[in-house]
């Protein structure tokens, strides 16, 4: 019986073969996900010639900066990061403070109204007023052309409210609040003393959301913003992307210079995905932990 347990812990060749295949394909998804975003960067400093003749594939040829060059000498860019940064960490700030002690409060079975905000919640998910209306709103509520249309109108997001509600149901057991009760708890105290502690996870991938939402938010300021002062880094970036798009088309020039203009003009189109994205890669490996956390014990009985 002992011989058969000590043979029984070493693995066969067909566990290892299988374990080997599992390596292989994760390399494979790995590199199916990662290339894009790697061609993208050596594609910035390459030379769009080789680039568009796809001589370019592992390392970068032809090396250059002029993309970056063009995006960093506008003076908008900085206006641009220093308006985002602002509407991403105020807004990210402003939606953690709404939408953990709603989800804490909806997740209360004693608390009776729950049910029917609920359903208020999520019938918003559904239905909506639509673009016209949703303006006038602005408007009148004089959010157009200012910092707050990027943060009060959207202030909870009924999709992250589900999952904060769903973690404090799932991870906070009622005995947990019976026995803090019981030393005169209230839910105030309970909340910030015990039920934020133990939610790391939760908000922490809550936050994770919102401030990628808020970095990408390019429509708000389309529609909303007017003045130059106030606009996003994605509305500038925009506006660099179309004002080579011209330049590439030899504006000015008589369409001679069409074909040099384009190699510039790509350079800067990839260059603008970098810059654009680079603030979010850099913040998520700090999370990454409680990120994965977050999302399944979020996920489970929802």
């Amino acid at each position: 019986m002992q011989a058969q347990t000590i043979r029984s812990g070493k693995r066969s060749r067909g566990e290892t073969a299988f374990d080997a295949a599992i390596a292989v394909l994760c390399i494979l998804i790995f590199i199916i996900i990662a290339y894009p975003l790697y061609f993208v960067i050596i594609a910035s400093v390459s030379d769009q010639t080789l680039v568009s003749t796809g001589k370019v594939t592992l390392f970068p040829r032809g090396f250059s900066t002029f993309g970056y060059g063009e995006i960093f000498k506008d003076s908008r860019i900085w206006t641009g990061y220093r308006n985002t940064v602002l509407y991403t960490v105020a807004g990210t700030l402003f939606n953690l403070l709404l939408t953990l002690p709603a989800a804490y409060t909806l997740s209360r079975p004693e608390f009776r109204a729950r049910r029917i905000l609920m359903f208020l919640f999520v019938f918003t998910l559904f239905f909506n007023g639509g673009l016209i209306p949703t303006y006038i709103l602005m408007k009148d509520l004089h959010l157009t052309n200012t910092m707050w249309v990027f943060i009060v109108p959207f202030a909870v997001n009924v999709f992250n409210l589900i999952i904060a509600r769903t973690f404090f149901e799932v991870s906070l057991p009622k005995e947990l609040y019976e026995s803090a009760s019981i030393d005169g708890c209230s839910h105030f105290k309970f909340y910030a003393l015990i039920a934020m502690p133990l939610s790391k996870a939760i908000v922490s991938v809550i936050a994770l959301y919102y401030l990628v939402a808020h970095w990408n938010d390019f429509f708000t300021g389309l529609i909303y913003i007017h003045s130059n002062d106030l606009q996003p880094l994605q509305i500038v970036l925009r506006d660099i992307l179309l004002s080579n798009q011209v330049f590439s088309q030899g504006a000015g020039s008589g369409g001679n210079a069409g074909g040099y203009a384009q190699q510039f003009a790509d350079q800067v189109k990839y260059g603008v995905i970098i810059v654009s994205t680079l603030p979010i890669l850099i913040v998520y490996p700090f999370i990454q932990k409680y990120f994965e956390k977050g999302v399944m014990i979020g996920s489970v009985k929802g």
